[in-house]
């Protein structure tokens, strides 16, 4: 789904430019990595919302995982903390229980009810929550109308930088509705769901049962469609709040304003998408993969993220090496229907494959061309209709030496 020309970015845009959303975080030890220590932070409404989530489809995932799911089957929810460090996975049945009392740390700091606040964890995995520190630092967290920017970097494990923007468009009764959203991941991405972790909010007023289909597809657009190591993580969560505070009709499937809600929602998460790719573990260069011509939608979603997770194509833009060769033989293992004679393949808009015959072109140009921060690959099918975008990054010496090294 294309975004709508309809909407606005908003510079230097965060989860808090929402009218209604305030944020802050504290470090209380539990990271250990990078020299942004926030580590424990908090996101509130000042008021009630509806919420949706999209979770990890992994058979191994963290308590937090579970909470949030029967709570966002609520469709109602109020607040968010999240702690970085701690993953709170694989530490058995006290799992449940630390992420419980997180919740109820929060609620009673906000005055609201345990079931009103959802909880995150992301970090190394099979280490219990020292839950004293957390006792503490909820106590200090200050929370800002302007304090996204903390939630984002609070989020952090291995990523280099917060990853935080917002859009807005004109409701059809004349309200300004914002969108904005934070975001974490650097490795340990190829969701089977949404993302790493994600939050989304917006002041629009939105049924809850459209939240969820809405950002349920859109995971599907975005952060499903990227990859940067082939390897799902526990703890994957994407929740979206929407607390009216714009004043418009509600929002859903037959309002005006949904194809501009959803094109809002897909522009956040697509800016997230393109982020969390270019900051992947020792990356040098965001790849985007479009496939288009396609049988139809699935077949172009499965061969564009089988292209973009190759090692062998990540290693290619990582020397800048025009070895179209590889393209074709992830596509032919993709699983997806494709046509050797028909197949056309572009390099950064340059064609050098057309109806299956490669096509002479100047070698030197192609390697500057893939030089830059970003290499965008075409494989036009030439089947059907069907087309979708892929987003990773390339293959780095410095993506062994990170994960080689993570928990020492």
């Amino acid at each position: 789904m294309p975004a709508s020309a309809d909407i606005t970015p908003i510079p230097n845009g965060t989860v808090t430019s929402v009218q209604g959303f305030s944020a802050g975080g504290v470090f209380i030890g539990l990271k250990t990595r990078g020299e942004d220590k926030l580590d424990l932070a908090m996101l509130v409404s000042d008021s009630e919302c509806a919420i949706g989530g999209v979770f990890t489809t992994s058979a191994i995932r963290s308590a937090t995982v579970d909470l949030d799911r029967e709570r966002v089957a609520t469709g109602r929810g109020r607040a968010l903390i999240v702690n970085a460090g701690i993953a709170n996975t694989c530490v058995g049945a006290q799992g449940y229980k630390d992420a419980e009392e997180m919740t109820r740390l929060a609620a009673d700091k906000l005055g609201l009810a345990a079931e009103d606040v959802l909880v995150c964890s992301t970090g190394v995995i099979g280490v219990e929550l020292p839950m004293s520190l957390i006792r503490s630092g909820v106590a200090d967290i200050a929370l800002d109308a302007n304090g996204g920017n903390e939630l984002a970097r609070a989020m952090m494990t291995t990523d280099t930088h917060p990853k935080e923007t917002a859009v807005s468009f004109v409701a059809s009764t004349g309200q300004t509705i914002t969108v904005g959203g934070v975001a974490k991941g650097s490795g340990m991405i190829h969701p089977n769901m949404a993302t790493m972790l994600t939050f989304a909010a917006t002041d629009a007023a939105v049924d809850p049962g459209f939240l969820q289909t809405t950002i349920k597809a859109v995971a599907d657009e975005t952060f499903n469609m990227l990859t940067v190591d082939g390897d799902s993580s526990t703890n994957d969560t994407y929740l979206a709040f929407a607390n009216g505070q714009a004043g418009n009709p509600v929002i859903d499937d037959r309002s005006p304003d949904a194809d501009n809600f959803r094109a809002a929602l897909q522009q956040v998460a697509e800016n997230l998408t393109r982020m969390l790719a270019r900051d992947g573990e020792g990356a040098t260069r965001l790849i985007t993969v479009l496939v288009d011509g396609a049988r139809h939608a699935a077949d172009a979603r499965l061969a564009a993220k089988t292209i973009a997770g190759s090692n062998l194509v990540k290693s290619a833009v990582y020397g800048a090496d025009p070895n179209w060769g590889r393209l074709m033989m992830a596509l032919g293992r993709s699983g997806a229907e494709a046509v050797e004679e028909k197949v056309d393949l572009f390099v950064n808009g340059v064609c050098i494959m057309e109806a299956g015959t490669p096509i002479p072109f100047h070698r030197d140009a192609v390697v500057a061309l893939m030089s830059g921060e970003q290499v965008d690959f075409r494989v036009s099918l030439n089947l059907a209709d069907g087309a979708a975008t892929a987003y990773g990054c390339d293959l780095t010496e410095q993506y062994v030496i990170v994960n080689s090294a993570y928990t020492t």
